[in-house]
């Protein structure tokens, strides 16, 4: 879980900021969205080969500039 610390004389919204950038970076809004709904596993591997296209198709395109 992560956690910040407000500093002395540090805005509230800086602190929240500074803890949205920590939950990105543990990947812990990615998880809550994958466990909102059900995901059949048919669909989890569709959706991992799709994304492994898309880097394939990603990298390949920078290798060619």
């Amino acid at each position: 879980m992560p956690s910040v610390r407000v500093r002395d004389n540090e805005s509230f919204e800086k602190a929240l900021r500074r803890f949205t950038k920590a939950c990105e970076k543990t990947g812990l809004l990615s998880e809550i969205k994958k466990h909102q709904h059900f995901e059949k596993p048919s669909e989890r591997r569709k959706r991992k080969l799709n994304a492994a296209r898309r880097k394939q198709r990603r990298t390949m395109r920078l290798e060619n500039q």
